[in-house]
């Protein structure tokens, strides 16, 4: 979008010159419509350059909204009220206008009456003369002279004669401005046909435009028809005009150029009459002034030219609101010879503080109080409109001054700096959001502390979990005569269950397994513990083995000469029961008294397939003969290191081919889900169904079928699984 504004606005300047030369009309065509393209593309660039640069900042976006919502609003609503104030003046100025015509025209037409009752009185009353005299226009002589009124009698038809009046003058006063004393006699006043028996009204007759009023009487078996009309001149529309402004008369717009009461060789008073043609074009309706072209100008030029009648005075405005107020109106008049309706239009140019002065005519001290209070509200609601947008803006300063603290803070947080606070001097929720966020702050630095700490607990618990992986057996340990197999899965990171393979010589090895109580880093510092304890008494065993050696070769004297007091040949490790009294002396003295550890050592004899075990609490391992017999290596004692001076009993079984001794912690049989415990049985079953596979295979099925019994939950305890098989 931004390349095509680019070669748009290239293309646009480049045309510019060619504009300029002769026949440069395709190119001026050429550059409206590029034109048109290029703001088309500007459109939404400029958009989108308001809402990412102006309107990005919050501040801006709620002075928009201010704007959109609360002043937009009231300037809609004031521009509809100076629009309807003003429709409403100009109504106004033309209604008083028509309302003068109106008043004027009564007048007219009472006089008229008067005068048609008058002559047929004088009719009825037998007292005819050659002249009908009328006193009542007699004493109208000065508005007859000022005016132009013109009066004409008829009887049956007949034009009657006025005494002391012009016998039917007809508006010749009207060809020299309405400035002569004697008019000529240009034609009499007629009476058209369409009049039925009286009338009053404005008519367009010979060009012109007149207030007329005709009345019919009958008086002994003749009729009677009396017609005034006065010319509308300059004077007359400054009578009208008084108290508005101006008032102009427009008798030609909208005339039918075939009417035969318009004469344009006849037009009396129109000013600068020329012969060129008068083209009239209505191509508008009524209401529509504005459209209503004559010779192709506006109708406002009319009144410099082709006899618009303007009259009244415009005085300067009282104050700064004395607008000026223009309006244009239809006026209803009737073509007189015809009696079919013609559409002649009234400017009215006045001002509010004279409509004002004509609305409250009444009393013009209850005018200008009224006024004043107008003025007073109106300063007022502006004071109040005031106010209100500098509290919006104040309470825009406060929302926007706080988001800005909040961005200022997220980026400093955001850089690693952790002690920045937000100041806080206000008492309101934006206040609080900001002690909010500095307590969350606060909060961020001690768990990033925590999370510190942590991460070097777990390196450490790692560097633990490593340790006790080589604490284990590495590698696969057997005998020619016995497969072993071991696992152990910790429920956390490093675990508390230990399991062990002792490797003496080629036929005979120690297994222990044990579990101890609780989990964690103390469960596994126990084990250690343990661990170390064990090998400790197997490298005692192999030490007594090599002592009673030596022992057997020397003699008595040399072994007492060497200190040694009593020697046992190897049989240490050889008897799990002694070994189980030694660790739980140990372990009962070495460590808190709630902390102890369930054990099962065993001494394997490959030469008698003979073994030999001491059970220190631990689940009894069980013995899954190949006839399917089950035998529990129960014999033994209480758990080790929880009392003191315990001593401890050991059985002996012999292993046939095919014989699997199976051992595990409380981890594998006491998982639960909605069936119950995983089970020493399902354990059984599960060894005995895969027992022709190897021992880390079935150790394999053992373990998911563990996972699958778990589920998604947690692993509860730490798992271990030792497996023995005599081949």
């Amino acid at each position: 979008m931004h390349r095509a504004a680019f070669w748009l606005l290239a293309f646009y300047l480049v045309l510019g010159p060619l504009r300029m030369f002769p026949g440069g009309g395709f190119f001026r065509i050429l550059s409206f419509f590029v034109l048109t393209a290029l703001l088309i593309c500007c459109v939404p660039l400029a958009w989108r350059w308001m809402v990412l640069r102006v309107l990005w900042k919050v501040r801006n976006r709620l002075v928009v909204t201010y704007l959109l919502i609360g002043l937009a609003p009231i300037l809609l609503l004031v521009t509809l009220g100076l629009i309807a104030a003003y429709l409403f003046a100009g109504q106004f100025a033309s209604f008083a206008a028509n309302a003068e015509i109106g008043k004027e025209l009564a007048q007219i037409a009472g006089e008229n009456r008067g005068f048609a009752v008058h002559i047929a009185n004088v009719v009825a009353g037998g007292s005819r003369a050659a002249a009908v005299n009328l006193p009542e226009l007699v004493d109208a002589e000065s508005r007859y002279e000022q005016q132009g009124l013109e009066v004409a009698a008829y009887e049956d038809g007949k034009l009657l004669t006025i005494a002391g009046y012009p016998a039917g003058t007809h508006g010749a006063e009207a060809k020299s401005a309405g400035n002569s004393s004697h008019p000529d006699i240009v034609s009499p006043l007629t009476v058209p046909s369409w009049i039925d028996k009286s009338y009053q009204g404005m008519v367009f007759d010979g060009d012109w435009l007149y207030l007329r009023a005709v009345d019919t009487r009958t008086a002994a078996g003749h009729k009677f028809v009396v017609v005034s009309s006065l010319p509308l001149r300059g004077d007359n529309v400054e009578q009208i005009a008084k108290g508005l402004g101006t008032v102009t008369m427009f008798p030609h717009v909208g005339i039918d150029k075939d009417d035969p009461d318009f004469d344009p060789a006849n037009r009396r008073g129109a000013v600068g009459t020329d012969d060129s043609h008068v083209d009239v074009k209505i191509g508008a309706p009524a209401e529509s002034i504005a459209s209503v072209k004559i010779n192709n100008q506006d109708v406002a030029e009319l009144g410099k030219r082709d006899g618009a009648i303007k009259g009244g005075e415009l005085p300067a405005s009282e104050h700064f609101y004395d607008w000026k107020v223009e309006f244009y109106a239809p006026v209803q008049t009737r073509t007189w010879s015809t009696g079919k309706d013609h559409q002649s239009y009234i400017h009215v140019s006045s001002r509010p503080s004279l409509l004002y002065q004509r609305l409250v005519i009444s009393s013009l001290k209850i005018a200008v109080m009224i006024e004043a209070i107008l003025i007073t509200i109106g300063l007022f609601f502006a004071v109040l409109e005031l106010v209100a947008f500098l509290m919006g803006m104040r309470l825009n300063q406060t929302i926007t001054r706080s988001i800005r603290d909040l961005y200022i803070a997220t980026q400093e947080i955001d850089g690693g700096n952790f002690a920045h606070r937000i100041r806080v001097t206000r008492k309101d929720q934006l206040a609080a959001l900001s002690h909010s966020f500095n307590e969350m702050t606060a909060s961020l630095e001690g768990l990033l502390e925590e999370q510190r700490e942590k991460e070097r607990l777990q390196n450490e618990l790692a560097i633990a979990q490593e340790v006790q992986a080589n604490l284990f057996p590495l590698g696969n340990v057997s005998l020619p005569m016995l497969e072993l197999h071991g696992v152990c899965r910790p429920a956390r990171t490093v675990s508390g269950d230990y399991y062990d393979f002792l490797l003496f010589n080629e036929t005979s090895l120690g297994i222990a397994l044990g579990d101890i109580s609780g989990k964690g880093i103390s469960a596994a510092l126990l084990m250690a513990t343990l661990h170390s304890a064990v090998r400790a008494y197997r490298f005692a065993g192999e030490e007594l083995i090599t002592i009673g050696t030596e022992a057997t070769m020397a003699s008595t004297d040399a072994m007492v000469e060497k200190g040694y007091d009593e020697v046992e040949c190897g049989e240490l490790f050889e008897s799990p029961s002694r070994v189980l009294a030694l660790l739980n002396r140990h372990l009962y003295r070495s460590t808190q008294p709630e902390k102890y550890a369930t054990l099962f050592l065993a001494f394997y004899d490959g030469l008698s397939s003979k073994l030999t075990y001491s059970n220190g609490g631990q689940l009894p391992p069980i013995l899954l003969r190949k006839d399917g017999t089950n035998a529990r290596l129960d014999c033994g004692g209480t758990v080790v290191g929880l009392l003191e001076g315990m001593s401890y009993e050991q059985g002996t079984v012999v292993l046939t081919p095919g014989d699997i001794l199976v051992a595990y912690s409380d981890g594998v049989t006491e998982p639960e889900n909605e069936f119950g415990d995983f089970g020493e049985e399902r354990l059984l079953e599960l060894v005995r169904r895969h027992q022709h596979l190897s021992l880390s295979a079935i150790s394999e099925q053992v373990m998911q079928a563990l996972k699958s019994w778990i589920g998604a939950d947690e692993q509860p305890d730490d798992i271990t699984l030792v497996l023995a098989r005599q081949l």
